[in-house]
């Protein structure tokens, strides 16, 4: 047999059926077009595979890699196209350890946790060492301290705004009271200072940053203004208090006067002396 003939013949394959030829320009039942196998796309070499569609997914394989913490090894199934951080997620519900507490070694290099298993060569059955990030821990300890106390001073700060609401609306009756000529008892006043001057030396001691620290700065401004204002009615007050005492004076000494003036009008002199 030449080695022409050999190229011709093509190998016989059992079991294996192949789709029918496509047939451009015409096809069996006299019609136009192309026609493939139902559900197979021909690529430009000539091969037949699988159509794809849009809903058609890449099948990525799971891998499973033992993560050495401390003297324990764990065992973690992932997709292989997944990131360290995610890895970092598995373990967390596993050991405990918080995502940002954990460093991931890999080939003697710290893993960052945007990257991703498969690009640095993590396969399955790989080694991966975790180590617990002091640093990153304390920083967290630090900042959850930092938002508590800042959770706190807000809190604190809630509770001086709403005292001090109820407290406006005793300066707004006692303004409207003032003003319409009624008195006021003066331990009122002094009494509603007070307690206004307590709230001030609350917000005094809230050490407090950014919003916290604008909320305070409001807080203050609001109770002095409200302090203020009872200042300007303790000297109207005090008016009203002496007005109706006055008053009671001008009243008592008129009919005096008048009666006065009738006794010095019947005194009548004579000079008619009378005789013993």
């Amino acid at each position: 047999m030449n080695k022409a003939n050999m190229l011709i013949m093509k190998p016989k394959v059992t079991g294996v059926s192949f789709p029918s030829p496509v047939r451009c320009g015409g096809s069996p039942g006299g019609r136009g077009g192309c026609e493939a196998a139902a559900g197979l796309e021909v690529r430009p070499c000539g091969m037949y595979v699988q159509k794809r569609t849009k809903d058609t997914k890449p099948c990525v394989p799971n891998i499973t890699v033992k993560v050495k913490y401390g003297s324990y090894f764990h065992e973690v199934t992932l997709s292989s196209q997944a990131s360290f951080g995610e890895l970092k997620k598995m373990l967390a519900g596993k050991i405990g350890l918080n995502p940002q507490d954990q460093k991931l070694m890999f080939k003697e290099k710290e893993r960052d946790s945007k990257a991703f298993l498969d690009v640095v060569g993590v396969k399955d059955g790989s080694k991966i060492v975790l180590i617990e990030d002091e640093l990153s821990k304390e920083r967290r300890i630090l900042e959850s301290r930092r938002n508590a106390k800042m959770e706190r001073a807000s809190n604190d700060i809630a509770a001086i705004r709403l005292e001090v609401s109820k407290l406006a609306k005793q300066v707004a009756s006692i303004e409207s009271t003032v003003k319409s000529g009624k008195k006021v008892e003066e331990l009122v006043l002094l009494s509603l200072t007070e307690s206004l001057m307590i709230q001030l030396i609350k917000l005094d001691g809230i050490s407090a940053d950014g919003e916290i620290k604008l909320q305070r700065r409001l807080q203050v401004k609001r109770t002095q203004k409200y302090i203020e204002i009872l200042d300007s009615l303790k000297p109207m007050n005090s008016d009203i208090l002496n007005k109706p005492r006055h008053e009671n004076l001008n009243e008592q000494s008129k009919p005096r006067n008048f009666a006065l003036r009738n006794n010095w009008e019947r005194v009548v002199i004579t000079k008619e002396w009378e005789t013993f």
